[in-house]
């Protein structure tokens, strides 16, 4: 999950907003966003070993998908426009610096995965995130499969608030994915980030919204439910996602 918190974002944003999380078991946590990396070839991580991405059978699917093509087309330019009730949102997916990260959120999309879901997590206090991605709506979701982190190095660290840990500044319109709480906890589970979040520097961005960012934020106006804690919670305005359409550009 995108674990903050307990589990900011973890499984599903699991608890209460301390850090983000992603995915998998509890709530996913929301990592903030990050510049695309400039480098034509991806740097190397846990994620991708000799060209092909890792991706290890982790828990039951929540929704039927099968794991990614293992090698990714790194040369590919992706944009991926989810349809919603509140109106289009369009991303930029960030190919060079998180290739295994893109090739699974597109090979989902593909798969209809995302499809008739529900963004099922918003944070007002502390952490500025719309979490989706998770087929049951309950923060602890996910594909059936988990990868590691990639694309850390585009994020601007700094310190944590009362902490010598690092944190990253993820700004408005970073989309990264929630984890468990560990580096090899990716799923499906992503979060928007749609006002400057600190958060701790172990969320992979891997896309940038170019259209629909006020979508985004008009959600987080009317708040949430507080169904974590105060400010985190199920978005009062539901966000239900229709589709997920990937296009080359």
């Amino acid at each position: 999950g995108i674990g903050i918190g307990s589990a900011f974002l973890a499984g599903a944003f699991s608890s209460a907003p301390a850090k983000p999380v992603a995915d998998a078991s509890k709530s996913p946590a929301v990592t903030p966003s990050v510049t695309p990396s400039a480098s034509a070839s991806p740097t190397p991580t846990a994620a991708m070993v000799n060209g092909k991405c890792i991706y290890t059978t982790s828990g039951t699917p929540s929704k039927k998908a099968t794991p990614p093509p293992a090698k990714p087309d790194i040369t590919a330019k992706y944009q991926a426009t989810i349809a919603t009730n509140r109106g289009n949102i369009v991303i930029n997916l960030l190919n060079t610096g998180a290739p295994c990260a893109v090739n699974s959120f597109v090979s989902l999309a593909d798969q209809s995965f995302y499809n008739r879901t529900h963004c099922h997590r918003l944070t007002t206090s502390g952490y500025f995130v719309l979490q989706c991605g998770d087929p049951t709506g309950t923060g602890s979701g996910g594909p059936g499969y988990v990868f590691a982190n990639e694309n850390l190095n585009a994020l601007k660290l700094s310190t944590c608030p009362g902490s010598t840990e690092k944190c990253a500044t993820f700004p408005p319109g970073t989309v990264a994915m929630a984890n468990a709480g560990g580096s090899d906890s990716n799923g499906s589970q992503f979060f928007l980030v749609y006002k400057t979040t600190v958060l701790p520097d172990s969320y992979t961005p891997f896309g940038t919204i170019v259209s629909g960012l006020n979508i985004v934020q008009n959600v987080a106006k009317a708040g949430s439910d507080n169904s974590n804690g105060t400010g985190d919670g199920h978005p009062k305005e539901a966000v239900d996602i229709a589709s997920v359409k990937i296009k080359q550009t």
